[in-house]
């Protein structure tokens, strides 16, 4: 069985460290650079210390302010390929937006991936959402949000018959019509699992219809909790298919919630991109729907912080309690991002992930 199926503890992953900033939008000197070297380190520090997954972005330019925010960002394919060779039980995830990948390409890919991690790849599917981007590419963005899915719908069917028909065969649709094709190898088990960032109506349907775990933005565990219901129970009334849920957070923990709430104000205030900030912002607000007007509108600090995220900020005892409230609210797990992803870590390794399993939240390295 694939690492990410099992259903005995809830799943912390690692997100955006393939990217310059990570999730902090921070002129700090000692911001996370994204370097090969430094994303090697990482995944083997969290594939000791157990964390279950690893999730990049795949971007292509940046958000520019002082720093240009994103601007450097290893591509999630080759990322993950390294990764999963260099690395024995964590699994990594690839990030493929549908506009720019052919999906036999993408299909073939993966089962590469998964081949080279022992059954330990998985595939994050983006249907897209960054205007600039498409400019960048000389791809036309579709205006209307549904007809990107409509797109991506038939990208993953595509994709999903590459891995489970030995035939060969032909696909005919409305923007793919493929003749003769052969697909293998396959992945291990015949598929590996899908994750999809949901957060508006269509995407959640999409998500649905087509991830195991579906990525969506919260405000926090009180409102998360009508979320993971709503996303579930839709997912199950209509595609008849049980779905994880999964958010995204940023964690500033240190011994002390004064040195945890100082730090957060250094990076994310004081010292914040705020150019970067208000250009993600406006991107968002006219070209997604992962976030509502309202939110969007209250969240400035928050982006700085952590992209918008959910913050995790304080001393073990309280980032461990938080995240029980996740667990507790009904998410399968959630993604950490830090300003620092190997020193802060560790450090979260050491003092979070011991009272998580004595919250009951997770199991013990040994047990997994």
């Amino acid at each position: 069985m694939h690492p990410m199926n099992t259903k005995d503890h809830f799943k912390l992953g690692l997100f955006s460290a393939n990217c310059s900033g990570g999730l902090a939008v921070t002129k700090i000197d000692e911001r996370w650079g994204a370097t090969w070297e430094e994303n090697l380190r990482m995944a083997r520090v969290a594939d000791e210390a157990g964390i279950d997954f690893l999730l990049p972005v795949a971007r292509w330019i940046g958000y520019k302010g002082d720093t240009n925010f994103h601007g450097s960002v290893l591509e999630p394919i080759p990322w993950a390929a390294a990764l999963l060779a260099a690395t024995q039980r964590i699994s990594v995830f690839s990030t493929v937006h549908t506009a720019f990948n052919h999906p036999l390409v993408t299909a073939k890919q993966i089962a590469t991936l998964d081949a080279i991690g022992g059954g330990r790849a998985g595939l994050n599917i983006v249907a897209g959402w960054n205007q600039p981007e498409y400019e960048t590419m000389g791809v036309d963005m579709a205006d209307a949000h549904d007809d990107r899915y409509g797109f991506a719908q038939e990208w993953c069917d595509v994709v999903r018959e590459a891995w489970e028909r030995d035939e060969i065969f032909d696909f005919e649709g409305k923007f793919f019509s493929l003749k003769h094709v052969e697909a293998l190898p396959k992945p291990t088990g015949g598929r590996v699992p899908i994750l999809n960032a949901g957060s508006s109506k269509q995407g959640r349907n999409f998500a649905g219809r087509n991830s195991d775990f579906v990525f969506t933005i919260v405000g926090g565990p009180e409102d998360g909790e009508g979320i993971v219901q709503s996303v579930k129970s839709q997912a199950m009334a209509d595609h008849q298919r049980a779905v994880g849920v999964l958010t995204l957070s940023h964690v500033v923990c240190r011994p002390t919630n004064d040195e945890a709430l100082d730090y957060l104000n250094y990076y994310a205030e004081e010292n914040a991109d705020w150019g970067a900030v208000d250009y993600l912002m406006n991107l968002q607000g006219l070209h997604a729907q992962s976030f509502t007007k309202e939110m969007l509108a209250t969240m400035r600090s928050r982006f700085a912080a952590g992209h918008g995220s959910c913050p995790l900020i304080g001393t073990p005892d309280q980032v461990a309690a938080e995240i029980a409230r996740y667990a507790k609210a009904g998410f399968d797990g959630m993604t950490l991002a830090f300003v620092d992803y190997v020193g802060e870590l560790e450090y979260f390794a050491q003092e979070v992930l011991p009272r998580l399993e004595r919250l009951g939240v997770r199991q013990p390295l040994s047990a997994m």
